[in-house]
């Protein structure tokens, strides 16, 4: 930890390419061993070498309390991670990681916020993550599908048009997304742009209990990535 990363080690720092998330997984050899590498975050132990410091700061022990590996959520290089999921073909992986993290390390009690706030981005990160998707590259205006916190929210749009958001036969096992429909159309991108957001109407959801491997996982459906021109933005 520390040196060339700040308050982090390069397993977080890997992932800081959101303009580019197709380059990343083509250096990193295509899909599968992308999907792999995410995964290994998860499982890998929360060991960690802190002589820069010379001390284990609250960032290091924070990310050993919350026994995810070397995921460490309570600081913010990471926060994004879970949904570069969507950017390879294993959009259900992303839809478990956010509504686990969600469950274990945010609530009402008194220790149910995790790290420290960094000018909102850790809150940011939970209202994004309810509503069931996280502006991964905002300057793009796409947002990252996750998994929906609750059955039903509705958002009041600049100007008063309103998106509702529903998730039938959500739960705390049902955090997998089966199908989706915007205002009625069958919807399958992993991702929502700016605009359809901002237009108001109805966003729905069918979750499950399993994985739905087929839906969101269309190469031509992926968000945008600077290596690939021809993604839709």
């Amino acid at each position: 930890w520390g040196d060339a990363f700040t308050e982090g080690n390069s397993i977080h720092y890997s992932w800081s390419v959101m303009q580019d998330v197709q380059g990343l997984i083509d250096l990193m050899g295509g899909d599968r061993k992308f999907v792999a590498r995410l995964d290994s975050v998860f499982s890998t132990p929360p060991v960690f070498d802190d002589s820069y410091y010379g001390q284990v700061i609250h960032e290091i022990r924070e990310m050993q309390i919350v026994d995810m590996g070397q995921y460490a959520h309570g600081n913010q290089p990471i926060q994004h991670m879970i949904y570069l999921y969507d950017w390879a073909g294993a959009p259900w992986k992303a839809q478990f990681h956010a509504r686990e993290v969600m469950r274990k390390l945010y609530s009402s009690a008194p220790d149910g916020y995790p790290g420290d706030e960094d000018n909102g981005q850790t809150s940011a990160w939970y209202v994004f993550s309810a509503l069931g998707f996280y502006p991964v590259t905002p300057t793009v205006g796409q947002y990252a599908i996750g998994s929906p916190l609750f059955r039903r929210t509705s958002v009041t749009m600049p100007g008063g048009k309103v998106l509702t958001i529903e998730a039938e036969n959500n739960s705390r096992d049902n955090v997998y997304i089966q199908s989706a429909t915007l205002n009625g159309t069958p919807y399958a991108r992993p991702w929502l742009s700016r605009e359809a957001l901002q237009a108001g109407g109805t966003l729905r959801f069918v979750m499950g209990s399993t994985p739905n491997k087929q839906w969101g996982t269309a190469t031509a459906d992926r968000p945008f990535s600077m290596s690939a021109p021809g993604a839709v933005k």
